[in-house]
């Protein structure tokens, strides 16, 4: 791609021309990422009240393992695409109560919740990626694979969100949530979703990004 391409390009097609994305869709091609991160101070200050109290929370270990496991295999280059294409929200006010959430464009991606002690996981992703068939027949949900995707078939179900082509995957326990990160199956489903949407354009949801949170993600963790 040229640089004229790449300034009329937009969303993730800025950094990824459609060969390299489908490389990394299929796990056969590793992007090179930006060695340093633009950040905003403020923007950091904003929210370090909020991951402060998220690290009192009994599941703090596990989540940002697990938030960092799902920055280094769904997210490409997610230095060069941080906060301005997709985003982590730190206990945002939503009636939900999630701990922390992922997005990019005007969607969710990936919300992580409290499950007593543990933790519980929302991943949104395109319904013909889970179905028998490739349809976005909502009879057709392949539940087996659903349920080979996880560590206990019983940690997993499913709901409908409004839109076409669009799956809600609901997984409980840490021990299931990093199951299904490491199913290839569900790997894929989870980066074609996240490309549709990085691809859509600039990251709707900039002013709730928790760079605190981010660190972890990128593997910058900040005593």
């Amino acid at each position: 791609m040229t640089r004229a391409s790449h300034r009329a390009a937009k969303g993730l097609r800025q950094f990824l021309d459609p060969e390299q994305q489908h490389g990394w869709l299929e796990g056969e091609y590793r992007p090179p990422d930006a060695d340093e991160r633009a950040e905003s101070i403020e923007q950091r200050f904003k929210y370090a009240a909020r991951f402060e109290k998220l690290l009192r929370r009994p599941q703090a270990e596990d989540l940002l393992a697990i938030l960092g496991l799902y920055a280094a295999a769904c997210i490409p280059v997610p230095r060069r695409t941080e906060r301005h294409y997709w985003s982590v929200s730190c206990l945002p006010s939503t009636s939900d109560k999630p701990l922390v959430r992922v997005n990019a464009s005007w969607m969710e991606l990936f919300t992580l919740y409290a499950g007593g002690d543990d933790l519980r996981a929302r991943f949104i992703v395109h319904l013909s990626d889970f179905t028998a068939d490739g349809s976005c027949d909502p009879e057709q949900v392949d539940h087996p694979l659903l349920e080979r995707c996880v560590a206990a078939p019983e940690d997993v179900s499913c709901f409908f969100p409004n839109g076409a082509d669009m799956f809600g995957i609901r997984v409980r326990s840490a021990a299931s949530i990093r199951a299904f990160l490491s199913n290839a199956h569900a790997l894929r489903g989870i980066r074609a979703f996240n490309l549709t949407h990085m691809n859509r354009g600039r990251n709707a949801y900039q002013a709730s990004h928790s760079y605190s949170v981010a660190d972890h993600m990128v593997g910058e963790e900040r005593s």
